[in-house]
């Protein structure tokens, strides 16, 4: 029997008019919670995200939220659904309180006092209260993501997808974000589709590493760096040096560090020639991932390194 706030994701493929094969054999089970799908830019995420928000029908495959045909039952889908997408456009001249009111009417709160209590109680929530009277146009980034956060979290919806939230957004408005999204984990499936590793670090306790429309790791974080334990050595390098240490070890990152150049590698044992250990990150899991699907090209193992 399926749960109910389970999301389950079965061989589901798309390819372009451009023949860009976007998602190829896509499989998971995405449980309550947060949520991650980390991969960088044109991995497929996007492609995936819109497939769940019934915006484009996959070539093949089936997508269960519960018992719920996502693929067949659009409709239903979109009464628990809540999508931010990654560039959605607002009117500038609408003020936050208005829109959010007319956004509620279209989502089915037609009742005016009870839709007059949702909007009071999301723009609270997303602390926008204060702007309720300000034109959106006026908003900076972070306010304009968390006003898509009020507009997706209408209807208490138990499928929330949000896509590459955080680009853009400075460090402080990236926090108050995160625990905003933190807070809409908490009694739905909430699937966050970033490329900056810090978000599914912070967040997210199960996690998938897409590429090139392929899912290459599924995994709950901690278990991922766990397992990469005494494989992560880094050295300082002249710049000079990095097409030889790219030679002779699977280099994951490089990174400036007072003018020179740190960089990580993976390596089964003690790689010598200065290198020493350090305590891997998700940041380690994800470079070694893309790394080693780069090298092999596919490489099915890395499917199974934390289940």
């Amino acid at each position: 029997m399926q749960d109910e706030t389970i999301l389950y994701i079965q061989n589901v493929s798309k390819s372009y008019p451009n023949g860009v094969k976007a998602l190829q054999n896509i499989s998971l089970t995405i449980p309550a919670g947060m949520y991650g799908l980390l991969g960088p830019n044109g991995a497929g995420k996007s492609s995936l995200m819109r497939t769940l928000a019934t915006l484009q029908d996959p070539d093949e495959g089936s997508i269960f939220f519960g018992k719920i045909d996502v693929l067949k039952d659009k409709e239903e889908v979109q009464k628990t659904l809540g999508y931010l997408p990654q560039d959605f456009g607002l009117h500038p001249n609408a003020r936050a309180e208005e829109l959010l009111n007319y956004f509620a009417v279209m989502k089915g709160i037609r009742e005016k006092q009870a839709r007059r209590e949702v909007v009071e109680a999301l723009l609270k929530q997303t602390n926008l209260w204060d702007v309720r009277k300000q034109k959106l146009g006026g908003f900076s980034g972070g306010m304009r993501q968390r006003f898509g956060v009020a507009i997706a979290m209408l209807g208490n919806p138990k499928l929330i997808i949000v896509d590459e939230p955080t680009a853009g957004l400075d460090p402080a408005e990236r926090v108050r974000f995160l625990n905003l999204l933190s807070e809409m984990g908490e009694n739905s499936v909430v699937i966050l589709s970033t490329h900056i590793v810090e978000d599914v670090s912070e967040l997210c306790t199960r996690m998938a590493v897409i590429n090139k429309g392929q899912i290459l790791m599924e995994t709950e974080p901690l278990k991922a760096i766990k397992n990469l334990k005494g494989r992560i050595w880094r050295k300082v390098v002249e710049k000079n040096q990095l097409p030889q240490l790219e030679q002779e070890h699977i280099v994951l990152s490089t990174k400036l560090l007072g003018g020179r150049t740190v960089a990580h590698i993976y390596s089964e044992g003690f790689p010598g020639n200065d290198f020493e250990e350090v305590v891997p990150d998700l940041e380690d899991v994800y470079f070694n991932v893309i790394a080693q699907h780069s090298r092999n090209n596919v490489s099915p193992s890395m499917q199974e390194v934390a289940k």
